[in-house]
């Protein structure tokens, strides 16, 4: 570090005065041209006035008059003297102090006597500098002499040796002021910042990091800062995760988290590249004012597969939709994320609106959402948004294989109902692609699924993949159940596995759940939670002793309104909660340009409007309806200071509301009253269990809730946090790409066991089971004594479907 300042120093001092003496030479000879210009011009005035009074007194041969003139002028300041010759050269009248150092006329005078025109020169007398200045004199037409003014120039030497020796000087100040400000700054914003980096990357070396240096110390190493701090964070991230690693096998914990699946996911694809299709993106691009900002939607899905993903280097294919998206990939529609550490590719898809309109909320969510959802919305299908939806996974499709290119075995793993079509084209391309698909909604019994126009091809297209994977088991029958119906196939009922076109599907259920943080809440939580509801209540300008909040987009399949219908029945019932229990309802608008979510919104609101007018009082009120977006760390919030959490879904595949409200009480308090048309109510038994369709159940469970001693909240929410903890987001991506790992490829599924198939006995004639082989098994299928196909037996394990 001496080195570096004794170099800066050295390299600032020659180059400040190289550039002020460079910079003092310019100035000097602009000066002395400009103080050149200004004698010339004095003399010329000059000369063409004494040519005027001189004339006269020539013509008339008075060289007495004429030396009184030039004597008169020999006092002036700058002016050595004035020198009248005649014709011949020789001198008339010249003033005194010049005549010892003008013997002779100068040639300037004859130059000008010659020429007829006034001119001038910079001649040295002796050792002195002046400037000659000739006028012609005239008689008549005829020239007759000349006139010469001679100007003293030592002063323009004298003004540029001053303006060298201020220079000279002002460098010395400049030298010190800049050597010492530099040295300062090297010590204060390099030396010192660097000293503090490097103890801070000892303690962190070491395991006893303490302090961070402050921002502004970082920010002037902007490059070098940025992968500072995040080598830094990956050192404390992994330090940490080796730690709690040891404490989990120390204690035999299962407890997952992102670095345990960072490891097993690398282990388990070994040299495999993984690739996510999802219409959502992981990092959105969007203009705010001039700059353009990433956005990170607010979803589970990002928070589970992006470990894995950087883990494994691997490629998330989604929809561009951010309105700078197309700005910020390269020309293959790439660009690597997260920005402030790339570790993964992601590759956008552009849909035009017409597509994006037909495909997303036209089939996918006018049509598939509805028929899945079992909340008498009746789907909608057109056979336009049908073809966009084809397009639209074939597009996806084609751009997934393009990344596959080169690939040896990927691993594909597509996201929810706007893709059933995609597994089998990515299939039949790369045959030697493992693939799976989650479906994150319900899938409903095969009598609901058949009102779909292209049920056929939305199976044939799931049953591409090599696992498909559901919340919950009733969902994997209810899929097992539709195929059976709709395509030609043998089910094996005890493996839950589907054999079609000689390929192997497996049908499991894999919970979805959401992070768990494990940080212990500190003393004060109790005092901090009774503060931030102090706060809030006074933001939104109410008084209220207990608090309710659900959290959900504007959806028909939410049960808000019954959820509402239940508040004002609990009202009715029990006035004592008049004036003390107001609901706070998190309401952000979706899918609002379609109509029946328009009119749901206004239905919503206006339910709520209805029960408050008629309940409300001075500054309370029951329902509370904020009807906008909130971030994550509003609605962590809210899960916090609320009394209850209140989920009451028609039909849900999941609902992370739930998980979401026990994961952030970290005081072990409140209480959760959850649908149990929710797949989270088979794994949060401890919550309080309703039917939403019931005013009345649900009514008396709100009551329950805010009625139940602080012992059986307390023990309840510890149940239902040790199975969130333990069933956590990323134990569902470690099981789901485990599952998907060690899945049969075709080749493999082609070799399986004899099967068994039901012949007629030719002497009772009643069907009997006999074993053959699985090619046989498929092209003859059980028939009865009288030659009749008979329906698949569940309990043998295997079924065969006809296409009814």
């Amino acid at each position: 570090m001496r080195l570096l300042t004794l170099r800066l120093t050295i390299s600032l001092i020659v180059g400040i005065t190289l550039i002020s003496l460079l910079s003092s030479y310019y100035e000097v000879r602009f000066q002395k041209r400009g103080l050149r210009r200004d004698l010339e011009h004095r003399a010329e005035v000059l000369g063409d006035s004494l040519a005027d009074k001189v004339e006269p007194y020539l013509k008339k041969g008075s060289r007495k008059e004429l030396q009184v003139i030039v004597d008169q002028f020999g006092n002036r300041e700058r002016l050595a003297g004035v020198a009248i010759y005649n014709v011949q050269g020789k001198s008339i009248a010249t003033t005194p102090d010049l005549v010892p150092r003008l013997t002779t006329e100068p040639a300037v005078v004859q130059q000008a006597a010659a020429s007829g025109q006034s001119a001038g020169q910079f001649i040295r007398l002796g050792e002195a500098p002046v400037y000659i200045y000739a006028v012609p004199l005239h008689q008549d037409e005829a020239i007759v002499g000349g006139l010469a003014i001679v100007h003293d120039a030592s002063y323009i030497n004298a003004q540029s040796r001053r303006i060298w020796r201020e220079t000279f000087l002002r460098v010395l100040v400049l030298v010190f002021l800049i050597t010492l400000t530099t040295l300062l700054i090297v010590r204060w914003s390099i030396t010192g910042p660097i000293a503090r980096a490097a103890q801070w990357m000892r303690a962190l070396r070491t395991g006893k990091a303490s302090f961070r240096p402050a921002l502004p110390d970082l920010d002037l190493f902007r490059p070098l800062a940025r992968e500072m701090a995040n080598f830094a964070a990956s050192l404390t991230a992994a330090r940490s995760a080796a730690e709690k690693e040891a404490q989990l096998r120390q204690t035999a914990d299962a407890f997952w988290t992102a670095e345990r699946l960072s490891v097993h996911v690398r282990d388990r694809l070994g040299n495999s590249r993984l690739f996510v299709v999802a219409n959502r993106e992981p990092y959105m691009h969007r203009h705010q004012g001039k700059d353009v900002e990433a956005i990170v939607p607010a979803s589970g899905l990002v928070t589970a597969l992006g470990p894995v993903l950087c883990a494994c280097d691997g490629t998330w294919i989604a929809h561009g939709s951010g309105d700078a998206d197309r700005e910020t990939v390269d020309k293959h529609d790439r660009l690597r994320v997260p920005p402030d550490d790339p570790r993964y590719t992601l590759r956008r898809v552009w849909l035009s609106k017409e597509e994006e309109e037909g495909y997303y909320y036209g089939f996918a969510n006018e049509g598939l959402w509805p028929l899945c959802h079992i909340a008498h919305t009746r789907p909608m299908f057109r056979a336009s948004d049908w073809e966009h939806y084809e397009r639209a996974n074939r597009r996806f499709a084609d751009a997934v294989l393009r990344e596959m290119e080169g690939m040896d075995r990927p691993v594909l793993l597509a996201q929810d109902y706007h893709f059933a079509l995609l597994p089998r084209m990515i299939k039949k391309a790369r045959p030697d692609a493992r693939v799976a698909i989650f479906w994150h909604i319900p899938w409903p019994n095969p009598e609901a699924f058949g009102i779909c126009p292209w049920q056929r091809e939305l199976v044939d297209g799931l049953l591409g993949a090599d696992l498909i994977g559901f919340h919950i088991q009733a969902h994997c029958t209810n899929f097992l159940q539709t195929v059976d119906r709709t395509l030609e196939s043998r089910i094996d009922w005890e493996h839950c596995t589907v054999n079609r076109e000689e390929h192997r599907t497996v049908v499991k259920p894999f919970p979805i759940s959401v992070e768990f943080l494990e940080n212990p809440a500190p003393a004060e939580a109790a005092e901090s939670i009774y503060m931030d509801r102090v706060a809030l209540l006074r933001e939104l300008g109410i008084e209220a002793s207990f608090l309710g909040v659900g959290v959900d987009r504007v959806d028909y399949t939410k049960g808000i309104l019954e959820r509402f219908l239940a508040i004002e029945r609990l009202l009715e019932k029990y006035p004592a909660y008049r004036e003390k229990f107001t609901f706070l309802q998190v309401g952000a608008p979706s899918r609002t340009h379609i109509k029946r979510y328009q009119d749901l919104l206004s239905e919503v609101e206006s339910e709520a409007e209805r029960i408050n007018w008629r309940f409300q009082t001075g500054k309370w009120k029951p329902i509370v309806f904020m009807k906008r977006q909130h971030s994550h760390h509003e609605i962590q919030r809210f899960y916090r200071i609320a009394d209850l959490c209140l989920v009451t879904s028609l039909h849900d595949g999941m609902n992370l509301v739930a998980k979401e409200f026990v994961a952030a009480r970290q005081d072990e308090q409140g209480v959760l009253v959850l649908s149990r048309f929710t797949g989270a109510a088979r794994e949060l038994p401890d919550a309080l269990l309703v039917n939403p369709y019931d005013i009345e159940q649900t009514a008396e469970a709100l009551r329950f809730a805010l009625e139940m001693d602080i012992e059986e909240r307390k023990s309840r929410m510890q149940r239902l946090r040790r199975v969130v903890r333990e069933h956590n987001i990323y134990r569902w991506a470690g099981a789901l790409i485990a599952e998907l790992c060690e899945v049969r490829l075709d080749e493999a599924a082609n070799k399986l066991e004899p099967q068994s198939k039901w012949m007629p006995n030719e002497q009772s004639g009643e069907a009997i089971r006999v074993d053959q082989s699985v090619d046989d098994f498929r092209d003859a299928g059980p028939v009865t004594a009288a030659g009749d196909q008979v329906s698949p037996l569940p309990e043998r394990g295997y079924g065969v479907g006809h296409g009814h």
